[in-house]
């Protein structure tokens, strides 16, 4: 039996339809990577240092949400959400409801929630998906709803 590759399962405008549900791999963060990226990214004592953390709004170290954000789209573009073309956004929305801390293992699960055929572009559609990335806890960490342009299968 031959493998399945990611071309072979990947997801067309035509394919996806309102409700249809994915998950993604699982990642786990450690206070290296968070302070690694801190450092270049996103500077703020709570990212870099607990000690220094720990009187802060997160008392305690906690990823940045732009790390977060980062992560949840490897997750996603490594089969969490595999649309044909890659995952091309047009714009979204993105809440951070909890800190991420070391130690914490990340999915995304997915759901599609509309699906609009393109009025002026026969060849594309317009798709809304919802993201959680959520913890080991299943406490859902970050929401990121985008709207993703999709092609149509080829004919």
């Amino acid at each position: 039996m031959s493998d399945i590759t990611a071309a072979e399962t990947a997801l067309y405008f035509d394919d996806l339809v309102v409700g249809q549900r994915f998950t993604s791999g699982s990642r786990t963060l450690t206070a290296d990577e968070i302070k690694a990226f801190a450092r270049e990214f996103d500077p703020q004592s709570f990212h870099l240092d607990e000690e220094a953390a720990r009187d802060t709004f997160f008392q305690g170290l906690a990823a940045s949400g732009w790390h977060a954000a980062s992560i949840a789209m490897s997750l996603l573009v490594r089969g969490g959400l595999p649309i044909a073309g890659g995952i091309v956004g047009a714009g979204g929305e993105i809440a951070w409801r909890k800190p991420i801390r070391p130690g914490d293992t990340l999915h995304v699960e997915s759901e599609i929630v509309s699906v609009t055929p393109s009025r002026s572009r026969a060849d594309r559609g317009t798709v809304l998906a919802r993201s959680d990335t959520i913890n080991q806890n299943g406490e859902i960490v970050q929401t990121f709803t985008a709207r993703l342009i999709v092609p149509r299968r080829p004919t």
